[in-house]
């Protein structure tokens, strides 16, 4: 027998907010995000990727 986790909701994608990475990293590569007293860096890649680190 095997049994299955429901799949996770999902919230139309009309309703969240949408930012570029570009546009937050002001066409750099790098850009601070801050969620109550910690800071995290936003990095664009040379791939093209996103990292973001504490």
């Amino acid at each position: 027998m095997s049994y299955h986790a429901a799949p996770p909701k999902q919230t139309p994608t009309s309703t969240l907010p949408t930012y570029s990475a570009k546009d937050l990293t002001q066409d750099g590569d790098v850009a601070h995000i801050v969620l109550g007293d910690q800071t995290y860096t936003l990095r664009i890649t040379r791939a093209g990727k996103l990292i973001l680190t504490k």
